[in-house]
């Protein structure tokens, strides 16, 4: 009923967030790859809510897919506990029951007839229209996400190797396929084949006689080829994807994936030209599949949703996007960092993201993956990285191991965030006799990337009071830079409220569209890029970069074409942003990259 979903927030920052949200029916996504945090968790809220509680100790057999198993199970019990609860309570104003109407959007159906509701007399007119409400009211889903790329094998205590079923995408996929849950994994950060060839193995995601899915699959995309691609791969094994989640390469919080210099604009148009035709030759692989595996088959067009999320920060722009591209909903992630009643940010750290300025706000290379991460300058994971520097002991302990892909030094995968990884390639470093400003260059390089397994999942622990992993409390946190435009906290009746244009909570700092905030991370990007390559160029490294540049000019030449379609904003916002364009246009003419070379279409 809501138009908007909260995405995944980190490790910790969403991870109970159904608990808080999903009684109002606005949907989120948790993050289920950390089976330690979810073990806490579990127990957490077991102890809070009266459930009785039993461990799952790393001594179980497949205890990582275990504990995700049991605390889905958990989530969907008081959320469904916590919908009963909403649906007995009178009409009372101020309390939940109306809060959940209250929330919605004003064009929404349910909405109109509460409001038609309240300004009812008493009596029986009144009594059946409450009755009609009550049973509106949905929960909001409880999604989980997989990073793709987070897969490592894993090891008995003596070494011996597991079954590559154990591993951790598999485990957590596992842990969601067994849960009692009817909702979506949110799959992302990329192509996994074991992962993506691991779905075969449950019913659940494919269609029942009634043509039902009961374990839905969302694909996190950068673009429309991207989305293409996997979807077909995942049709010809009869599984159907259920919705393409949109993101921002650049203007979105957490890990980066840079596209080629396509900007969120024309991904959005191919999308919206090509919508019918994606679903049609989807169905048609999925159910040619079906049949032959003798499962049920499609016989009408299954719902095929496209969302986008990533930089999205007011209702006219949100409001656009859905209308204008035809888009089944969006997303809004950073901003609600900044609420405490549906995400968990300890106090220290959300005091400096209130209090935050542009700059704060920043694209690292800190995530071991080696994939740009949105980062946090004042963050105390950033500060311990720092402290740890000086004193000549970079780099972190490793006990999580999440992030292990690292066989430069050793057979056994390490994290490149490791003390140990550090110190072997600081060592190596050292040896070459290198020039001065090369062996800093170097250096910083390595000491950069810093323990998200541990930053990521600590916040939570803070504000709720619970046992520290391993005794360590260094907070990494990675906003957005479209946090940079709110400041303080909010309720989440203010968050929803802004999102729907009932009221605006954007800070002073002028902010220009989210096209041009993301066409601009672009062009740095672009910049930084060329920064980075020798004198001479490889010939790929002319193709890449020239293309990113023709793509780029590409979308600021359809964005000029768009401006006069963003009928809500004013005509000197319109011109303001067709001031932009030219702006980077012109940067991007001025930039040495003059080679005529291939361009992809």
């Amino acid at each position: 009923m809501h138009t908007f979903h909260i995405p995944v927030l980190g490790l910790s920052y969403s991870v109970d967030t159904p608990l808080k949200v999903a009684r109002y029916g606005i949907s989120s996504v948790v993050s289920i790859i950390e089976d330690e945090l979810v073990e806490k968790m579990r127990a957490y809220h077991s102890l809070k809510s009266g459930e009785p509680y039993t461990a799952i100790t790393t001594k179980e057999k497949d205890y990582r897919a275990k504990r995700i198993t049991a605390y889905l199970n958990l989530l969907d019990k008081l959320v469904k506990r916590q919908r009963l609860s909403l649906k007995k309570m009178p009409f009372d104003q101020g309390n939940e029951l109306a809060r959940y109407f209250e929330l919605l959007p004003d064009s929404d159906n349910a909405k109109k007839l509460y409001n038609e509701m309240t300004q009812s007399p008493e009596g029986v007119p009144k009594a059946l229209l409450q009755q009609q409400l009550r049973q509106q009211i949905v929960a909001g889903a409880i999604d989980v996400n997989i990073m793709a790329k987070v897969d490592n094998l894993n090891y008995l205590p003596d070494g011996t190797p597991l079954p590559v079923e154990y591993s951790d995408a598999l485990s957590a996929l596992r842990g969601f396929a067994n849960s009692d849950l009817e909702s979506s994994v949110v799959l992302s950060a990329g192509y996994n084949p074991r992962l993506y060839s691991y779905l075969e193995k449950f019913n659940d995601f494919f269609p029942d006689q009634d043509e039902q899915i009961r374990k839905k699959v969302t694909l996190k995309v950068s673009d429309y080829r991207s989305a293409l691609i996997q979807g077909k791969i995942l049709a010809k094994k009869g599984v159907w994807v259920s919705e393409f989640r949109i993101e921002s390469g650049l203007n979105c919080g957490g890990h980066a994936f840079a596209t080629d210099g396509f900007l969120l604009g024309p991904i959005l148009e191919e999308f919206r030209q090509k919508r019918t035709d994606l679903a049609g030759e989807l169905l048609q692989l999925c159910n040619n599949a079906n049949e032959a595996k003798g499962n049920p088959t499609f016989t009408t067009q299954p719902a095929l949703k496209i969302t986008v999320q990533g930089g999205i920060g007011t209702a006219n722009e949100d409001e656009f996007i859905r209308e204008y591209y035809e888009i089944d909903g969006t997303g809004w992630g950073s901003p609600f960092l900044l609420v405490p009643e549906a995400t968990n940010v300890d106090y220290n750290t959300l005091e400096q993201l209130a209090t935050a300025s542009k700059e704060d706000y920043y694209l690292s290379h800190a995530s071991p993956l080696g994939v740009p991460f949105h980062n946090f300058r004042k963050s105390t994971s950033e500060q311990q990285r720092n402290v740890r520097i000086n004193k000549g002991r970079p780099g972190s302990p490793c006990y999580k191991k999440f992030l292990s892909s690292n066989t430069e030094f050793t057979t056994t995968p390490i994290c490149t965030a490791s003390r140990q990884y550090q110190n072997l390639k600081i060592k190596q470093l050292k040896e070459q006799n290198l020039p001065t400003n090369i062996y800093k260059a170097e250096l910083k390089k390595v000491t950069e990337k810093d323990c998200l397994c541990e930053g990521l999942s600590v916040s939570v622990l803070l504000k709720d009071n619970i046992n520290l992993s391993h005794n360590l409390s260094a907070v990494a946190i990675c906003p957005g830079p479209n946090l940079a435009y709110f400041s303080g906290t909010f309720t989440l009746s203010d968050m929803v409220s802004h999102i729907y244009g009932r009221k605006n909570i954007l800070n002073p700092l002028p902010r220009p569209n989210m096209f041009i905030n993301e066409l601009k991370l672009y062009v740095d990007y672009l910049k930084n890029e060329i920064d980075k390559c020798s004198q001479i160029l490889s010939q790929k490294e002319e193709n890449f970069l020239y293309n990113f540049k023709v793509n780029l000019l590409n979308g600021i030449n359809y964005y000029k074409t768009l401006a006069p379609e963003l009928k809500k904003e004013t005509a000197e916002y319109i011109d303001r942003m067709i001031h932009q364009l030219s702006d980077y246009q012109e940067q991007l003419n001025t930039l040495p990259i003059t080679s005529k070379v291939f361009i992809r279409n």
